[in-house]
């Protein structure tokens, strides 16, 4: 028996009121996986008017992306027991706030810091936005749609943010990308305002602080070594020393969870097969598309010598296949069941990372265009399969924190590409970022190949309740 299948209750909503619902949450998260990427074209840009070299330039995405990642759950617990809505708008005038800050910041320290604190206004976001659309839509049916719709928006966000992100550095400079964010928080604040209903758990969670504690020092030195090992030295005594302490912070995780009656994070999940890999499956997509990304921006600025808007517009196949095929994975998922979608993801990422294997400095532009068009269509049939089944693993009460895990998994997978891109190409001139980069390209194909295994995991949910 399918998802679809099952009877829900009806929503207190009119169909209207849900679609508006979805609308406004959607504009939210496509301000904040925007604000994932938008950075990404115009880091060449920011390292010259604040004397940066790229390994410190990775700190101005990441700084966003773990700060994003580690608090997640904590909000999708905090809108679960204090109204979805309330932590929805405080999230919004934070993230303002921030944006403001990095657009006015006078040295790259200040930026930094802004960003994190960003990160913790978008934390307060994209949970609860997933809780909102799933609460106000209790069909399978419809709900199935709806994550496509909301995976589409995503989608095309993450892809569209260098396109943005190049136009506007291209007419008012690299600090632009952040005062862009001004109108669209107001008008989401006053939408938000006017249209969601409050809604919370029946039965929220306690806060769990010494998880979320560990957790955040698991994620931020996870990230932080794989940005500056390259610099310590991996086997340097600071990177061994780092090396104990994520060991020790991990094995502190688990036991404080197994403890624990209501834990950050329900380690008995990931016994689950589908839900496990649903959230791998989220991370190495997001990998996968952070990698594209940077190593596209590095490329084509430092050897092809193209402006940000160029190699911004370089990535419009990567947001149109993005936006055309998220909407009709919502579809099939809705009709069979997340495998199909997921298949197609994995095949079409896996051709767009090979496509670009022998990148060199003499490249085919259409080439480059084609890998872009593939890997986005496979991020887009992948995404929506992979929230589908995340959200299938946990009971409807825990909405918050179900949509809280599998956006968790996509900015670590973010903040790890991030990373692992940016350590390939540190150091790399302009001759020899072509050849450093293909390990990287690699990865991507890797990442579609994994899809593969998801896929086959994730058959089982397509007979669950959502």
């Amino acid at each position: 028996m399918s998802a679809a299948s099952l009877t829900a209750p009806p929503s207190p909503l009119s169909a209207r009121r849900r679609w508006t619902v979805l609308t406004v949450c959607a504009l939210s998260m496509f301000l904040v996986g925007v604000d994932t990427t938008i950075v990404n074209v115009g880091l060449p840009e920011v390292g010259r008017g604040l004397d940066v070299d790229t390994r410190g330039l990775e700190w101005v995405v990441n700084a966003y992306t773990v700060v994003l990642a580690s608090l997640l759950i904590v909000s999708g617990a905090l809108a679960d027991r204090f109204g979805r809505r309330r932590i929805f708008q405080c999230g919004l005038l934070v993230f303002g706030l921030a944006s403001l800050a990095c657009a006015l910041a006078p040295s790259f320290g200040v930026l930094v810091a802004a960003r994190a604190v960003q990160g913790v206004g978008a934390s307060m976001l994209s949970p609860v936005a997933l809780a909102i659309v799933v609460n106000a839509m209790p069909d399978p049916r419809e709900r199935a749609r709806a994550i496509g719709v909301w995976a589409s928006v995503f989608g095309l966000s993450m892809a569209a943010g260098p396109v943005t992100g190049g136009a506007l550095i291209a007419a008012f400079g690299w600090r632009s990308v952040f005062w862009i964010n001004a109108p669209v928080v107001i008008a989401a604040l006053v939408l938000v305002a006017v249209f969601v209903p409050e809604s919370r758990a029946k039965h929220p969670r306690r806060l769990d602080l010494p998880g979320q504690v560990l957790l955040t020092v698991v994620l931020c030195l996870s990230v932080g070594v794989l940005i500056e090992g390259p610099r310590i030295g991996w086997a340097s005594p600071t990177a061994l020393a780092v090396y104990a302490l994520i060991t020790a912070a991990t094995a502190g995780f688990v036991l404080v969870q197994s403890r624990r009656s209501e834990p950050l994070m329900d380690l008995g999940l990931f016994r689950r097969p589908p839900f496990a890999t649903a959230a791998l499956g989220a991370m190495a997509v997001f990998v996968a598309l952070n990698v594209s990304l940077l190593l596209n921006t590095f490329y084509l600025q430092h050897t092809r010598g193209w402006t940000p808007l160029e190699a911004g517009a370089s990535t419009l196949p990567m947001a149109l296949g993005a936006t055309l095929c998220a909407p009709w994975a919502g579809a099939l998922v809705g009709r069979f069941g997340p495998r199909h979608p997921l298949l197609l993801g994995a095949g079409f990422t896996t051709a767009g990372g090979l496509c670009l294997i022998g990148l060199n400095q003499d490249t085919s532009i259409p080439l480059i265009l084609l890998a872009h068009l593939l890997i986005g269509i496979g991020f887009g049939f992948a995404n929506a399969p992979l929230t589908n089944t995340a959200v299938s693993g946990l009971p409807p009460s825990r909405a918050g924190v179900a949509g809280a895990i599998t956006s968790t998994a996509r900015q670590l997978g973010a903040a790890l590409g991030i990373a692992v891109a940016g350590g390939l190409i540190a150091g790399a001139g302009p001759a020899g970022l072509a050849a450093a980069s293909r390990p990287g390209w690699l990865l991507v194909a890797a990442c579609g190949l994994f899809l593969l295994v998801v896929a086959r995991a994730s058959q089982p949910a397509a007979g669950k309740s959502l």
